[in-house]
């Protein structure tokens, strides 16, 4: 079973400035009446979804605006390049806009990095809430100097009416009070303790963008001198792709840095013709030597049962032991 507990954060200057966390920066956290953007930066959700989700957002005591292309359709994405651009744009510059939910993944969304200036996120930075396809913009605020927040989108909210534990969490976390992981272990975890900033999300999409400069979160140049926490999931990919992406870390000098990583499940692959139980059996032998704490099986992943919000750019620790998994967030340095 696995134990959740959160840790209020009382500072008001804090509230009202954001935490300086090393160079990252945590956005500002909500209070009631703020206003949260409504946007689809990557593929259309359905028009019930973000309806529903909207009622959720209310019913936390927030105020959800809806981008003006969040519905738009254009081939596999919610409008061209230029709407869904607009749309963030707006969401970032407007100073009523306090965070960001995405309606959904999908595909499309680092066709929107191309378009914005590192500077722009830099100086507006904000809660942006998504996963899967949303792990490009995550990149690009980390990279801008901010935090931003890998979890459930409208979707998920429009489904559970935002009574399940994931997005309890969320709405807690956008109030001020930062999660705590404690869950069993897993065979295959590699004990040990280690801290260091929090990076990673969806692999193809990480490393798809990888060699994008002022957008890799794990560009060489970005994370030389720090400690990396790695967190890594995907969906419907098969073991040669992964292992490939794997190789394409270890080939940019990331995996130097990576002090402690977190496997989040790897869903809808088909188990090739080989001697691997599972991708996990196949992930073991190629993280095999590395001598850090490894955490099997954490709780984040694209299945939104099992999808437990995470804090990107956030300095954190992570403990593994014979007796469990404990994952803590940290305020500042």
């Amino acid at each position: 079973m696995m134990k959740i507990k959160t840790i209020a954060l009382f500072m008001l200057a804090t509230l009202a400035t954001g935490l300086a966390a090393g160079q990252q920066q945590m956005p500002s956290f909500l209070k009631k009446g703020d206003k949260i953007a409504i946007i689809s930066p990557g593929s259309t959700p359905k028009a019930p979804a973000v309806d529903k989700a909207c009622e959720v957002i209310e019913s936390w005591g927030y105020v959800p605006v809806r981008g003006s292309y969040l519905l738009e359709h254009h081939h596999d994405y919610a409008g061209t390049v230029q709407q869904r651009t607009t749309d963030l744009l707006w969401a970032l510059r407007d100073p009523s806009i306090k965070a960001i939910l995405c309606t959904r993944g999908g595909y499309g969304t680092s066709q929107l990095l191309y378009e914005i200036p590192l500077d722009t996120i830099s100086k507006y930075k904000k809660w942006i809430i998504g996963y899967s396809d949303i792990t490009a913009l995550h990149s690009a605020m980390v990279r801008a100097g901010g935090m931003s927040i890998h979890g459930n989108m409208g979707g998920r909210l429009s489904d559970t009416g935002g009574t399940d534990e994931e997005s309890v969490i969320l709405r807690k976390l956008l109030a001020g009070e930062l999660p705590h992981y404690s869950f069993p272990g897993h065979p295959y975890n590699v004990q040990g303790t280690a801290s260091g900033i929090m990076l990673g999300g969806n692999m193809s999409v990480f490393c798809n963008i990888g060699g994008s400069g002022d957008y890799d979160f794990l560009d060489r140049d970005f994370v030389k001198g720090k400690d990396i926490i790695l967190f890594m999931e995907d969906v419907s990919e098969s073991f040669a792709r992964v292992c490939s992406m794997l190789y394409q870390l270890k080939l940019k000098g990331v995996i130097d840095h990576v002090k402690g990583i977190i496997l989040g499940r790897f869903t809808d692959y088909t188990k090739p013709s080989s001697d691997y139980n599972d991708m996990n059996d196949m992930l073991r032998e190629y993280l095999d030597g590395y001598n850090i704490p490894i955490c099997y099986d954490f709780p984040a992943s694209h299945d939104e049962d099992w999808n437990y919000p995470l804090i990107e750019g956030c300095p954190v620790t992570l403990s593994v032991k014979d007796s469990g998994v404990i994952l803590d967030f940290c305020t500042g340095q």
